[in-house]
């Protein structure tokens, strides 16, 4: 099993090749492609910033008392954005379950034999 890819080339030739499987890519989406795998970069590069920090969350104010650290609300933020550009270049089941990529609803093989007996 390969290791997890952490560079944003790394991240976009796997991108591509799921979305590819999954026939949801064109070309026309490399843009979004783009950034979708520069936030993945950055996740994974703050990510083991945290992990070598031993997963220390808090931070000491200047009064004493203690505050979610940046770096925590870096990486929430970006867990936020990726998971909205994963939706949109579906590339979750989520995403996958309710709409094809052609914007059309998906129809189950029960609910396409019902809607033909209904045209009948």
């Amino acid at each position: 099993m390969p290791g997890k890819a952490i560079r944003k080339e790394s991240i976009k030739k796997n991108t591509i090749a799921d979305m590819k499987k999954l026939g949801t890519y064109k070309p026309e989406y490399e843009p979004i492609i783009d950034i979708y795998c520069e936030l993945r970069e950055q996740y994974e590069l703050y990510t083991k910033e945290l992990k070598d920090k031993k997963y220390k969350c808090d931070e000491f104010t200047a009064a004493g008392g203690t505050k979610k650290s940046a770096l925590v609300s870096t990486i929430e933020t970006l867990r936020k954005d990726i998971l909205l550009f994963s939706d949109r270049l579906c590339l979750n089941p989520k995403a996958m379950q309710s709409e094809k990529p052609n914007g059309k609803k998906k129809v189950s093989r029960l609910g396409a034999a019902l809607s033909s007996l209904e045209q009948k």
